[in-house]
């Protein structure tokens, strides 16, 4: 039992620094690559690697169309928003460590609106954990937002239309499971046809608007492996593996370090700073992140 444990806490670990590391490996291929040609090639990338796995394992198939409009309205949703949003962000100097601050509010909305979406309700101390929460993230924004600040004012409602695009996912998801349980995908199946579907919606601004400009250099290609064969396929892998082994808000719980991971691998590899009011922030967050998960959390040890 203990080695199990030990074990899934490694897991745990591990899915953390792979997860952030998407945001430093995206604000570094950035430079070689606008934000729609950069998710068009790591998305056909993945699409390519799952179609030749599938095809070779004998388990490629057309599980109908109801289940693929399914797969590829959460694939966009939860990889197309999410992840051109964020780029966009880090392309107009959004700090990646405020990214993941804002981004880290994923949980929590998706606690909020879930009575909504699914009939889970979230308890009177959730919703106040929600408002302190948010309010974390105004202190850490609100300072930056200074006449000195080259980045533009919109670029931070960016990262809230990430959230906003996984969150949507999240709960549409959940409500397929809860409905149509007996419609369910194997894990590699359904990244496939989630990847084809965000390559294929990515292809238009990619080729329109960025005329897939990139500098094909060993880094960027270093760089593309990297969110592709790690992040896409490694962190999404272990979030599922941890999702056999412990409840959805201890795993989701886990998605409130990346401020912090983000903002120390941030400051290693750009030189970022880190303001004593994003540190506030954080831990102002933090707290309204305990008021939604505790409840949760101690249910789950009985």
């Amino acid at each position: 039992m203990l080695n199990r444990h030990c074990e899934t806490f490694g897991l745990g670990l591990l899915f953390v620094l792979l997860w952030n590391s998407g945001f430093i490996g995206a604000e570094y291929g950035l430079q070689y690559s606008s934000p729609f040609t950069l998710l068009f090639w790591r998305y056909a990338i993945l699409s390519a690697i799952l179609l030749l796995y599938l095809s070779v394992r004998g388990r490629l198939r057309w599980p109908g169309l109801a289940i693929i409009k399914h797969a590829s309205l959460t694939g966009i949703l939860a990889h197309g928003i999410w992840l051109s949003c964020t780029l966009l962000a880090l392309q107009q100097q959004v700090p990646a460590g405020i990214v993941a601050l804002i981004t880290a509010l994923q949980p929590l909305l998706t606690a909020a609106f879930s009575g909504l979406a699914v009939g889970e309700e979230t308890s009177l101390r959730q919703w106040q954990g929600l408002v302190l929460g948010f309010f974390g993230v105004v202190i850490a924004i609100g300072a930056r937002l200074t006449i000195k600040d080259t980045t533009p004012a919109f670029a931070y409602l960016l990262p809230f239309a990430a959230v906003a695009g996984i969150t949507i996912a999240s709960l549409l998801q959940r409500r397929h499971t809860i409905l149509m349980p007996l419609a369910h995908l194997d894990l590699d199946i359904t990244l496939f046809y989630q990847s084809l579907a965000t390559m294929l919606a990515l292809a238009f601004p990619a080729v329109l608007g960025e005329h897939l400009d990139c500098t094909w250099t060993q880094p960027f290609l270093a760089t593309m492996l990297w969110l592709v064969i790690a992040v896409s396929l490694g962190a999404y892998g272990i979030m599922w593996l941890l999702l056999q082994r412990m409840d959805a808000t201890r795993v989701a719980s886990l998605f409130y370090f990346s401020p912090p991971v983000t903002m120390v691998m941030a400051w290693l590899a750009f030189d970022d700073s880190i303001r004593n009011t994003d540190l506030l922030g954080l831990l102002v967050a933090i707290t309204g992140v305990l008021l939604v998960i505790m409840p949760d959390y101690r249910r789950s040890l009985q």
